[in-house]
């Protein structure tokens, strides 16, 4: 651990912080009843939106085991959500993608939770939105420096 960073009071009050935050997943049945996708099928929804991948490369991008990211995608392709693809490149390997169903359920689901996150921030100012955003986005983009692994981003 670098010397300018040390467990403080306040590093450990922002980890039970980002514990809360976890434990607080707006996108559970009690939060939104009307959300179509489950939490692991909009987040691999959302990360083939960006760009087709393989079941390796997905499994890689979500820090899982092959098996685990292969039971997901199989339930999204059974609800018709995600289509196998030859590799555009010409690779062995089939790339996913989100069919149109599933790009429609993304979207609206989408748009849902993006009212929720505005609900709960109704009664901030605009700029403590922003300054969360940003500060999110650096803590984000600091994780994935530290793993090695940006995460793509629209």
């Amino acid at each position: 651990m670098p010397a300018t960073i040390r467990t403080t009071d306040t590093v450990a009050l922002l980890e039970q912080e980002l514990t809360l935050l976890a434990r607080h997943q707006l996108s559970s049945a009690a939060h939104a009843p009307d959300l179509e996708l489950d939490r692991s099928g909009y987040q691999l929804l959302s990360r083939l939106e960006l760009s087709a991948l393989t079941l390796k490369q997905l499994a890689e991008a979500f820090r899982l085991d092959i098996s685990t990211v292969n039971r997901q995608i199989a339930a999204l392709r059974r609800k018709g959500l995600v289509q196998r693809l030859a590799d555009p490149d010409g690779g062995l390997a089939q790339v996913l993608r989100p069919t149109s169903r599933g790009l429609a359920l993304l979207r609206r689901d989408r748009t849902v939770r993006h009212a929720q996150v505005a609900q709960v921030l109704d009664a901030w100012a605009p700029d403590e939105i922003d300054r969360l955003q940003q500060l999110l986005a650096r803590f984000n983009a600091s994780i994935e420096a530290l793993e090695g692994s940006p995460w793509p981003r629209p």
